[in-house]
């Protein structure tokens, strides 16, 4: 368990840890700042007043850093008795990435400095973006030394290039070359994500940087204020440390004066020179001082110099036979090796003043903790450094970040978040297609097919939709497919049963009027009884299309097929025998003939119920075999879900047809052949139209049939079978009902034997 620091540390430890703290804070106000920092060999006079700390203070070799932070020094192989209180670059790194990638920017440049600190942090930045699906617009090296040429390059690429956000690894000295070029030539606009090496110091608060540097990101280790560090630095002065050079370089700097005894004979002096006086007060300028990222490094001296005390501590209590060497030694605090006293760095834990915990972790680096800077103008004209967020890597999953966008300033006083991409999102329905040769966030936005959607943006895939579902126009949503089949409700369907309707209605009309004058001689002529069976029929293939309208089911499907062809059958089968009859019965009127014994019923019935029976044989093998069933066919249209019959075997249904066809043609040549028989069998004629008008509608029906899908090609076949029902009907009974209702004068046995009014004039 961490401790807090409590009554370990004596007076005289306080006293030289705030001394130490404040000449270290000192050195960093002043230009002499150190890459890293022995904390004991410099800080000897913390154990001055207790003399059994003189040879721990000389034995001791750990080094424990404020201020270096490269995550080279992480290697324990290299670096075993490195520690720092500064978090890692490589936990910087992460945090930069993290930054970028919250916002979105994906298109981003990267600049860095050509020292370890750079190069190492500007990659460990890469490869976080680069994983997260982001993509590098530029990348430069800003020199050691500087470089005209190289800083208007790097500045030419930041001007054309489109990207927005630049990270920047560099240390200030290297950067304020660059800034001031990028402000000489007024580029704006740019969101810069700053590394911790270019701190927000006042060469950056400068009016000439300030309208290229507002809104600018940073990422430093979380600062604490030490407890009475203000007070004790607000009563320094050079007077009370008259020995102190640091002092002195840190007033000149706070003030901007100089004191008259550091400025040489030879130096050049001119009317703005401003003097020191020691009457300047640092409680005067108490927001420079405290409000600044250097307490950041004086927090993480005051850290180090207690990690220290910690371990000495816990070294100087260890307890003889609970120790952590063999044997459950302790080591001698007068006489201790370095390795043993690694051994209490390593594991230090401690709760500082500030209620701050304070370890290292097995590579030796602090709590990664950091505070998101924003760079901010202020209503005075200069810069503050606003904090906006934090980043916490110890904390659990998808919590470690956290930003306040209300308080964020963005540059050029713009309110939403900059873009930064080099191609738009594709909205929805689009997916990404990569250009040839060009980053992966280079991309054009294609819209999916037909049938497959993208429901987010920036998708890389369009998702293909159910079966039973089809994309929107939009391609962004999946919605079921329109489901189609012929059915009472649709126009076309209500338009084919209600003809259907009629027409058997007037063929019903028909068999009544036949029935009414059936021993009139127009009836009585070949055959009555054939005449009401095919009238009969024909009701029924008028009525058995409205079996095709509606949703398919099984039952239907079965049914309407074999209805169909049975009904057919039976019409054209007694058409046949009609006709087979007015040949028959002319012939037996020869002498001699031997065709009298087949005149009679017994003939056309025989006929009807034998090619009845055929076709029956044929639906009933095909109802056993590979009968039809409703089936949803979702191939045939783009969108569309048909609800259709699937015939089951496709070599029945032609079967049937194709019988039907055969037995038509048949009638159609009998009766052509006998279409010029005298008068009084003129029947010939009136099944010769009719025969014509039912081949030429089915021999149109198969390549329209073929052609059509869904419900047209269920409209297609009742066409079919409505119109050659009502050429049957119409060619065979109409002018018999003529005669019948309008002209029942030649409804007589002399006209129908061409002797009376309207005979044939060939044979007068």
């Amino acid at each position: 368990m961490p401790r807090a620091t409590s009554g370990m540390e004596t007076s005289s430890l306080e006293e030289s840890f705030h001394f130490t703290m404040v000449k270290r804070s000192l050195m960093l106000y002043s230009k002499s700042c150190l890459s890293w920092w022995n904390v004991t060999e410099n800080n000897k006079n913390i154990f001055d007043r207790k003399e059994h700390f003189k040879y721990a203070v000389r034995k001791l070799k750990i080094k424990i850093s404020y201020a270096s932070s490269v995550s080279l020094l992480s290697n324990k192989r290299e670096f075993p008795s490195f520690f720092r209180t500064i978090p890692s670059d490589e936990f910087q790194s992460v945090g930069l990435a993290q930054l970028v990638i919250y916002f979105g920017w994906t298109w981003v440049g990267f600049i860095a400095e050509d020292s370890d600190y750079g190069q190492q942090g500007i990659q460990s930045v890469r490869q976080e973006i680069i994983k997260a699906g982001g993509c590098i617009a530029f990348y430069e090296t800003i020199p050691l030394v500087y470089s005209k040429e190289v800083i208007q390059q790097i500045v030419d690429v930041i001007k054309t290039s489109f990207a927005n956000v630049i990270v920047v690894f560099a240390n200030e000295a290297h950067v304020n070359p660059l800034m001031e070029e990028i402000a000489r030539q007024n580029i704006t606009g740019k969101v810069w994500i700053a590394s911790d090496g270019w701190y927000p110091l006042q060469i950056f608060s400068e009016n000439k940087l300030l309208k290229t540097l507002i809104g600018t990101f940073g990422i430093w280790s979380r600062k604490g204020m030490v407890p009475g560090f203000q007070d004790f630095l607000f009563s320094a002065h050079p007077s009370k440390s008259p020995n102190d050079i640091f002092i002195k370089d840190f007033w000149e700097n706070i003030f901007g004066c100089k004191w008259p005894e550091s400025m040489s004979d030879k130096t050049t002096q001119n009317e703005n020179t401003m003097f020191c006086t020691g009457a300047e007060k640092l409680n005067e300028i108490n927001k420079i001082l405290l409000d600044t990222p250097h307490l950041i490094i004086t927090y993480n001296v005051y850290n180090a110099v207690y990690a220290v005390a910690h371990a000495l501590h816990d070294l100087y209590s260890c307890k003889h036979g609970e120790g952590p060497f063999a044997n459950g030694m302790c080591a001698n605090i007068y006489n201790f090796e370095p390795w043993q006293l690694l051994h209490y760095v390593k594991n230090i834990h401690f709760i500082n003043k500030i209620d701050a915990e304070v370890f290292f972790d097995k590579n030796g680096n602090p709590p990664p903790v950091y505070d998101i800077l924003n760079w901010q103008l202020n209503p005075e004209g200069s810069m503050d450094f606003v904090k906006v967020g934090s980043i916490d890597f110890s904390a659990s999953k998808g919590q470690g970040l956290i930003i306040n966008e209300s308080a964020i300033m963005w540059s050029g006083g713009k309110t939403q978040v900059p873009r930064s991409v080099c191609s738009e999102s594709c909205a929805p329905g689009y997916r990404k297609s990569t250009r040839l040769g060009e980053p992966i966030c280079c991309f054009d936005c294609v819209l999916c097919s037909s049938g497959e959607i993208s429901n987010q943006t920036d998708s890389n895939e369009c998702i293909k939709c159910p079966d039973d579902h089809w994309s929107n126009e939009r391609r962004d949503k999946c919605i079921p497919k329109r489901i189609e089949y012929l059915s009472y409700e649709d126009p076309m369907g209500a338009t084919l049963a209600a003809i259907s309707i009629f027409c058997a209605v007037i063929c019903t009309t028909a068999f009544c009027i036949f029935i009414k004058f059936q021993d009139t001689p127009i009836v009585k002529a070949n055959n009555r009884g054939l005449s009401y069976v095919l009238l009969l029929c024909l009701v029924l293939c008028f009525l058995c299309s409205l079996v095709f309208i509606g949703q398919p089911k099984t039952w239907t499907c079965m049914l309407r097929q074999t209805a169909f062809g049975i009904t057919f059958a039976l019409g054209v089968s007694c058409v046949l025998a009609k006709t087979i009859m007015v040949v028959i019965a002319f012939n037996a009127t020869k002498p001699n003939s031997n065709l009298k014994k087949w005149v009679g019923s017994r003939l056309p019935n025989s006929i009807v119920l034998v090619c009845t029976t055929i076709q029956v044989i044929i639906c009933i093998a095909w109802l056993a075999t590979s009968p039809p069933s409703s089936e949803q066919n979702m191939k045939s249209q783009i969108g569309i879900i048909i609800i259709e019959c699937n015939e089951g075997s496709t070599t029945a249904f032609w079967c049937v047809l194709g019988y039907m066809g055969l037995l038509a043609t048949v009638s159609f040549i009998v009766a052509f052949l006998a279409r010029n028989l005298p008068d009084s069998f003129n029947e010939a004629k009136l099944i010769t139209f009719s025969m014509f008008v039912f081949v030429s509608v089915w021999l149109s029906f198969i390549p329209a049939y073929l052609s059509t899908r869904g419900k047209y090609m269920v409209a297609v076949e009742i066409f079919a079978i409505l119109a050659s029902s009502a050429g049957l009907l119409a060619c065979i009974f109409f002018p018999k009902c003529y005669i019948i209702i309008l002209r029942p004068d030649r409804n007589t046995r002399e006209c129908l034997m061409g002797k009376g009014i309207g005979g044939n004039k060939k044979n007068t």
